[in-house]
């Protein structure tokens, strides 16, 4: 992996902590660009396309390259298939699993009890807004902090530093552009504040650059 990138990943990451630290009502200011004549406006029929597509496009994409391993495991001709190695399938298996999976949907989105902007009142909900750093909300489970949809979609940075080299650029830009549209349309349907989003964004991406040193070692793409 690069250092360079991880070093910016890592200054991102603390330098958004202490700007929503700072001044936790950005939260709230950009909810607040989203809600339209009383309700958010992600629930038009458009927006839940949209919506549907990228839940899903993670899954489809890691059960994709099972696949494709699997059959080239058993036998099939690999000219037909995506160069996908044990080392590479474990890579994606292993970030995924250690970065949406543990520690965004079992981890942070049960235990840090952040009320959705829906929720809250500013926006017609029952509850009272909570920074990103307080536990103390009255959201039970699957919560606010962090987005779990948006930290699906930056885990496509795994399999796009697998790309060819020559379409490696191509892939991550791809990956990047999915985790920002993810990011506004969650933020549009009210159900994450933009630090949720920030926050799930860099958390992942530092997942996948420790899993990738796990996995696969001195040999790792640079993303």
């Amino acid at each position: 992996m690069s250092r360079h990138v991880l070093a910016a990943t890592l200054a991102a990451t603390l330098t958004t902590a202490l700007v929503f630290w700072l001044w936790p009502g950005i939260d709230v200011a950009v909810a607040r660009w989203f809600f339209v004549e009383g309700r958010f406006a992600g629930a038009a029929p458009l927006e839940r396309a949209f919506r549907f597509f990228f839940y899903y496009m993670p899954d489809a994409l890691l059960a994709g390259f099972a696949i494709c391993w699997l059959l080239a495991w058993r036998g099939v001709e690999r000219r037909w298939l995506p160069l996908v190695s044990g080392r590479s399938l474990s890579f994606l298996l292993l970030s995924a699993a250690l970065g949406p999976l543990l520690l965004v949907n079992v981890g942070l989105k049960d235990h840090m009890h952040r009320p959705r902007p829906a929720q809250t009142a500013a926006f017609g909900g029952p509850m009272a807004f909570q920074p990103y750093w307080s536990a103390n909300g009255g959201c039970a489970t699957n919560c606010s902090f962090v987005s779990g949809e948006v930290s699906s979609n930056a885990w496509l940075v795994a399999p796009a530093m697998l790309a060819p080299p020559p379409f490696r650029g191509v892939a991550m830009a791809a990956a990047v552009i999915a985790t920002i549209l993810t990011a506004l349309g969650r933020m549009a349907f009210g159900g994450h504040y933009l630090s949720d989003c920030l926050f799930a964004a860099f958390f992942t991406f530092l997942v996948v650059m420790a899993s990738a040193r796990m996995a696969l070692g001195r040999s790792a793409p640079r993303p």
